[in-house]
C-alpha cells in the first residue's frame, strides 16, 4: 500500500471509528490546516522581502479591494462550517458528518469551505500588499488542495458514502458554481 492509499485508509478508519478517536484528532487536524495555510502567507511575505517585490496598488485602494474579498471568503467559509455542524460533523476530515451534506453552499459546489479559504488568502494578499501571495502562493495553495481533494479526500468519501457521493460528485462542481445549467 502506497502513502496515498494509507492516508485514505487512515481517514476512513478514523472517520468511521470511535467518537473518542474522532474527537481527539479533530483539533490536531484543524491546527495542521491552520498552520499549513498560515505558512503560505508567511512564505509569501518572505519571498516578497527576499526578492524586494513591491506591491503595485496604493494602500487605501488595496484595502478597498481586500475587504469585500475577505468578507466573501469569511461568509462562505462560515456558511459551510454551519452546514457541517448541522450534519453533526466538523470540517476536519477526521470527524466529518456521517451523511452527505448537500445543503446550503454544498448545493452549488462540493468544496465551498476551501473556496472560501482561497478567497480569504487572496484577499489577505491584497490587504498586506503581498505580490508573492497573490501571484504565487495562492495559486500554489489551490493546486495543492486540488491534488489533495482528488487523491485523498474524494477516494475516502467514495469509500465511506458510496453511490450517494458519486452521484453528488457527478452533478456538483468542485469549487465554482455553474453559471449556466
Amino acid at each position: 500500500m502506497n502513502f496515498r492509499e494509507r492516508w485514505v485508509d487512515l481517514l476512513y478508519r478514523v472517520a468511521t471509528g470511535t467518537r473518542k478517536s474522532r474527537d481527539l484528532l479533530t483539533p490536531i487536524g484543524a491546527l495542521f490546516f491552520g498552520l499549513f495555510t498560515a505558512a503560505f502567507v508567511f512564505f509569501g511575505h518572505i519571498l516578497d522581502q527576499t526578492l524586494l517585490l513591491r506591491w503595485p496598488i496604493p494602500g487605501p485602494l488595496s484595502w478597498l479591494i481586500s475587504i469585500p474579498i475577505i468578507g466573501a471568503g469569511l461568509a462562505i467559509t462560515a456558511w459551510s462550517v454551519i452546514h457541517f455542524l448541522r450534519g453533526k460533523g466538523t470540517p476536519v476530515p477526521f470527524n466529518p458528518p456521517r451523511r452527505l451534506v448537500d445543503s446550503g453552499p454544498y448545493r452549488y459546489v462540493r468544496n465551498p469551505m476551501i473556496s472560501g479559504v482561497f478567497l480569504l488568502l487572496f484577499g489577505t494578499g491584497f490587504a498586506v500588499g503581498s505580490l508573492s501571495l497573490v501571484l504565487v502562493f495562492v495559486p500554489l495553495y489551490i493546486l495543492v488542495h486540488l491534488w489533495e481533494l482528488k487523491n485523498i479526500e474524494e477516494p475516502e468519501l467514495v469509500r465511506r458514502l458510496g453511490d450517494d457521493y458519486l452521484e453528488y460528485r457527478r452533478r456538483t462542481p468542485m469549487f465554482f458554481p455553474r453559471v449556466l445549467r
